[in-house]
């Protein structure tokens, strides 16, 4: 069986490699999605890969992934520490669901501590840099079919 994950990010993800560099490295977006779309090929699994600075398209996303998706690798970036709505919609998903943080939010200042989405996930990564991704994939690549729910 070849697993599908949906690689989501969320606000300002679109401004890796120009927003604040020394936190969150000189990775464009377009290059991570490249870098995680060949991994995952290489690891056998089928990946599409979106960016929203929006909350409702990603709990779009997120209830679409349901049917499409085996498994969600998710960095809510600000939403982390605000969306019920999204912790709500990733509720609803049945398979693994891994968030990652570019950054170490636990060394963090205060406003970033805290991950309220972390709660609904099988597994968090964080501190990595842009390698959070791929050690995400590497994971679910993995993980036993039973970690997997029914698509």
């Amino acid at each position: 069986m070849r697993r599908t994950i949906h690689v989501l990010n969320g606000p300002n993800l679109n401004m890796l490699g120009v927003r604040e560099p020394h936190i969150y490295g000189t990775t464009t977006l377009k290059q991570l999605e490249e870098r995680c779309t060949k991994h995952a090929r290489k690891a056998g699994i089928g990946a599409s890969f979106f960016q929203s600075n929006d909350e409702s398209e990603l709990i779009e996303l997120i209830q679409k992934a349901r049917a499409k998706a085996d498994a969600i690798v998710l960095n809510p970036a600000a939403f982390s520490f605000t969306s019920i709505a999204i912790l709500d919609a990733l509720n609803t998903f049945e398979g693994p669901i891994i968030e990652v943080h570019i950054s170490n939010i636990h060394r963090r200042d205060e406003l970033h501590r805290h991950s309220i989405i972390s709660t609904a996930v099988t597994a968090v990564i964080a501190g990595l840099g842009v390698q959070g991704y791929i050690a995400a994939i590497d994971a679910i690549a993995a993980m036993p079919a039973d970690k997997f729910g029914k698509k």
